[in-house]
């Protein structure tokens, strides 16, 4: 039954195409930004003196939150959502389900984990004077960067989990070429 018409008319398949690319691209920019963090940001700055990688992060998270970021990591969720719901009404059900499955595994495994844990251990290291000394520093920076990997590593899996699911809510509908404008 997935990727049938049921008479949806051709520009409500054209926004619900839209809105599912819109999505995939921006599901995949956030993937590839914690990846990036998750196998090369991180591993950098460990290689750097502790001092150096915490003024680092600390200029890093005091510059993130800007226009290029806010549409990847905010708008995801949003077109995810809206995407998943214009598929329900071009009665693409699998794709639905798919889009909305992405939207709230990223919500809950990358969205809300970056609030929670990240984003409050990023103010917390911003807040913490570079020590002078290397051994105090490589103390802070380990205390810091450890679980900040962690939960970073959990937000990169679930984002590509989010991703797939886009990408295959995307498959999915579009049999026979049906979906596309």
């Amino acid at each position: 039954m997935t990727g049938q018409l049921h008479e949806t008319a051709p520009w409500a398949r054209a926004i619900a195409f839209l809105l599912s690319l819109a999505a995939l691209l921006l599901m995949g920019a956030i993937a590839g930004f914690f990846y990036a963090y998750f196998c090369s940001v991180m591993w950098g700055l460990d290689a750097s003196p502790p001092q150096a990688a915490m003024a680092a992060m600390q200029g890093i998270n005091a510059t993130v939150r800007n226009a290029a970021f806010a549409p990847a990591f905010f708008g995801t969720p949003v077109v995810s959502l809206a995407a998943a719901a214009a598929l329900f009404v071009c009665r693409f059900r699998l794709s639905a389900v798919l889009m909305l499955a992405g939207a709230c595994i990223y919500g809950f495994g990358a969205f809300w984990p970056t609030f929670a844990v990240n984003v409050a251990m990023n103010e917390a290291l911003a807040g913490v004077p570079v020590p002078e000394g290397p051994a105090e520093a490589a103390r802070l920076w380990a205390e810091y960067a450890e679980p900040w990997k962690w939960w970073n590593g959990l937000r990169t899996a679930f984002s590509f989990v989010s991703l797939a699911c886009v990408g295959a809510a995307l498959w999915f509908a579009r049999p026979n070429g049906q979906m596309t404008a």
